[in-house]
């Protein structure tokens, strides 16, 4: 089989299976087989695929078809410009949470503590560790996603301590000059409407968070408010839909905004803790 033959086929039985994007994802999972760059495909569509390469596009292209997140199956995403190993121990990092990150630099580019909060793959905390220079602790309640974050922190070469806690159980009172986390935030009475990807792939512990979504930032809103310096800046993702009943969470805070991200939608919250 070549490797245009390849693609051709593969793009069909994802297209069938309704996966989403079926030819990009064709080639993708194709040079994760052959161990090439995409445009090598187009440059030598007549090459043979050897037998082990072949065995390999086949079954990945059944997990697919399964729906298994891309992600998964490849074991990286890009966040911030960067590769990051995910497994289905972690949430995939999405770009829309890059908005997150920008926030807590323009905000405090200067900053020396920072905790982030469920820091699965470690995709914000130890991105921060890098943009900033700051030390990170990076907790999650999850061991097996601390072990995901702390190889991505040394195949980076970041500055990032890993804690295995319940949000900021473990993180002593005003030791901490940012909060920042991508806490869960689907209600569960929504999971009937997610994607299938999401819903029996990604891990439940980081996504539902009650019957509302907003079980967890009832929790950790007061206790972000603990380990915070006076002046201390908070910032957290925001669900669909989320943004005031947060907002109303945090009303006594300072300077309280919430952030849009490209398409317009309500995605992150910031404010300060009073002087």
């Amino acid at each position: 089989m070549t490797l245009r033959t390849a693609v051709t086929q593969g793009t069909e039985l994802l297209a069938a299976s309704g996966a989403g994007e079926p030819r990009l994802t064709a080639e993708l999972l194709l040079c994760h087989a052959v161990h090439c760059e995409r445009p090598y495909l187009y440059a030598h569509p007549e090459q043979e695929l050897r037998e082990v390469e072949w065995i390999h596009y086949g079954r990945w292209l059944h997990e697919r078809m399964q729906g298994k997140p891309l992600q998964y199956i490849t074991k990286v995403q890009e966040f911030y410009g960067r590769p990051f190993r995910v497994s289905p121990a972690v949430l995939i990092p999405r770009p829309e949470t890059e908005l997150l990150v920008e926030a807590v630099l323009k905000k405090r580019p200067a900053t020396r503590r920072i905790v982030d909060v469920g820091t699965g793959s470690g995709a914000i905390g130890v991105t921060l560790a890098l943009e900033s220079g700051a030390a990170v602790l990076a907790v999650d309640i999850s061991t097996t996603a601390l072990g995901v974050a702390s190889e991505n922190a040394m195949a980076l070469r970041a500055r990032c301590q890993f804690i295995a806690a319940d949000l900021l159980s473990s993180v002593g009172d005003g030791s901490m000059d940012v909060v920042v986390s991508n806490p869960p935030y689907v209600s569960l009475d929504s999971r009937d409407d997610m994607q299938r990807e999401v819903r029996d792939w990604e891990p439940h512990l980081a996504l539902f968070a009650g019957a509302t979504g907003l079980d967890v930032y009832r929790r950790l809103i007061p206790e972000a408010w603990r380990v915070l310096q006076p002046g201390g800046l908070f910032a957290v993702e925001l669900g669909f839909g989320q943004g005031e009943a947060v907002a109303g969470l945090a009303a006594d805070w300072h300077n309280v905004e919430v952030l849009k991200d490209l398409a317009g939608i309500p995605r992150v919250l910031a404010c300060d803790k009073p002087l």
